[in-house]
């Protein structure tokens, strides 16, 4: 983990190479992409059948890409009972989180006129659901709750085969959820079966989760054929921390979003040198005691920053201009500093609160833009499972009273038949 001061002449160069980092890819990454959503497109199931025994090394005919009621219910008898307690308490505190973001259809009067809008859920919703390096049961609620919560009918899940067989934990977490529907098809595949719809898999309007490069490439092209979250990139946390900061506190939580995988990027702002080069030291010290230290070390060795500025308010500035997935200030009087972060996924105030407690039971979404697109992402909400429509009714009284000024405005476009359609009906 490289310690750069303010002062040093590697700082602006370190500074632009994070502020400029993005999730999206091109190239290779794209052209395989494009050839697998064309395959789905045309060849429906039998494209799946393909890439899965390609992909995941698993054959499967279409009738074994849903999985059975039988085996959601075996799934319980795989996991310990406070496990599945451990679930239903996190599941709680999501549903209750996310009931407060509620809202509702609304009208008003204006005169003659009734102004408003209808808020409705979609109709159809696919999560997407990474297997690899971990799993996530985790995600699973917080992508499925809030969709229930708003009353989607039809919740879907998709979620790589393997020839172990799906996780129970997911199997467990998708049952909490209430998750309609579960398939055995990872990658862009699903991202592709999910959006176009095939014999097995109907289409959903809306894919959200998170996924490797293919899968993040297939929902960025895919998206207009069906609405998506976000395009989400490795995890990141930056960590600003003032000289009582607890450095074994610190480097735990930096170790913490490391873990994910070998690009994901952890980040330490401070004040003080002194900090920063103990909480290097634990950073070493207590990485030998993980257990995904391969993954941990070459996270570390590639994204893993510190940062020694000149005062808080500098440190404010560089956590504004990264704009990371998650931010935390572990410094005194958290709360004084609040209105002056613009850009983050997710803020953890404090010092005695670790990302780790977001992650799974805080009950707030940990789906977070990525990417510095914090910027102009917010986590996934209430809001990503509902569409709004406008509602406008006129009387003729209120028509006639906006008459002239609606003409006017279709003349400066040189647009008449919009005047003459209000025209019509005063005649």
């Amino acid at each position: 983990m490289k310690v750069i001061a303010s002062t040093d002449r590697a700082f602006k160069a370190m500074v632009k190479r994070i502020t400029t980092r993005s999730n999206l890819q091109g190239g290779a990454v794209e052209t395989t992409v494009k050839t697998i959503l064309n395959a789905v497109a045309r060849g429906g199931d039998q494209a799946l059948v393909r890439y899965t025994k390609k992909y995941d090394k698993v054959a499967l005919k279409p009738p074994q890409f849903r999985v059975s009621p039988e085996q959601v219910k075996e799934a319980y008898y795989q996991i310990r009972k406070e496990e599945g307690d451990a679930l239903r308490f996190a599941a709680q505190r999501i549903m209750a989180f996310h009931e407060r973001q509620r809202s509702k259809t609304w009208m008003y009067q204006d005169n003659g006129a009734t102004l408003g809008q209808v808020v409705m859920p979609l109709d159809a919703v696919g999560l997407y659901v990474p297997g690899g390096k971990a799993v996530y049961p985790s995600s699973v609620l917080m992508s499925a709750i809030p969709a229930k919560v708003a009353g989607v009918k039809r919740v879907v899940m998709c979620t790589p085969a393997s020839k172990a067989g799906i996780s129970p934990y997911l199997l467990v977490a998708a049952d909490i959820a209430g998750v309609d529907e579960v398939y055995r098809i990872g990658g862009a595949q699903a991202v592709a079966a999910m959006a176009y719809g095939t014999k097995t898999i109907a289409r959903v309007d809306k894919i959200v989760g998170p996924g490797n490069i293919f899968v993040a490439t297939a929902k960025r092209l895919l998206y207009g054929t069906v609405d998506i979250d976000m395009i989400a990139g490795p995890s990141e946390l930056l960590v600003i921390a003032d000289e009582a900061a607890n450095p074994v506190h610190v480097a735990a939580d930096l170790l913490c979003e490391a873990e994910h995988d070998e690009e994901a990027r952890v980040y330490l702002v401070t004040t003080s040198d002194r900090l920063a080069k103990e909480v290097v030291r634990q950073v070493q010290e207590q990485l030998k005691r993980l257990n995904r230290v391969k993954i941990v070390t070459k996270s570390l060795a590639r994204h893993a920053v510190a940062f020694v500025v000149g005062s808080m308010e500098e440190a404010i500035d560089l956590a504004n201009g990264i704009a990371p997935e998650h931010l935390t200030l572990s410094v005194d009087r958290p709360f004084d500093y609040l209105e002056k972060v613009r850009h983050a996924g997710a803020l953890f105030l404090g010092r005695y609160t670790p990302p780790a407690v977001a992650d799974y039971v805080a009950g707030p979404n940990h789906v977070l833009p990525t990417g510095g697109t914090a910027r102009f992402f917010s986590p996934l909400s209430f809001d990503d499972y509902v569409k709004k429509s406008n509602i406008i009714a006129y009387s003729k009284e209120e028509l006639v009273k906006v008459k002239d000024h609606l003409s006017r405005i279709a003349q400066m476009e040189g647009l008449d038949a919009h005047a003459k359609s209000v025209e019509s009906r005063l005649v």
